[in-house]
């Protein structure tokens, strides 16, 4: 999954940091990590947020169309559902990029 700074949000330091990272990965021959990672977590979460948003767009979509064949409370709930979820990766990329600030800020 390539990173770019523009669509993420991120410091371009952060972002250059998470490349590296990604490289080193690829590159070194360790062994797997067992069990979930936080990069795996936050990747399913951002998955599920993606979906939620695309269900979304069906239903208000479909409803727009013929407005008998979806139900209109079906097609609002999965708006709001789309829209919290949303908010949520939103607060969690901006106290990721906060508790990055605040270590890059720390005196060593």
């Amino acid at each position: 999954m390539p990173i770019q700074a523009m669509s993420t949000g991120l410091p371009q330091p952060l972002t250059e940091a998470l490349r590296r990272n990604a490289a080193r990965q690829s590159s070194s021959a360790a062994a797997p990590v067992e069990g979930p990672t936080f990069a795996g977590a936050l990747d399913n979460a951002l998955r599920s947020v993606s979906a939620s948003q695309n269900e979304a767009t069906r239903l208000a979509e479909s409803f727009q169309s013929d407005p008998a064949s979806v139900n209109l409370e079906d097609a609002m709930v999965a708006m709001q559902k789309a829209q919290i979820g949303f908010q949520s990766a939103t607060h969690v990329r901006n106290r990721l990029v906060s508790a990055y600030t605040d270590i890059m800020n720390m005196q060593v």
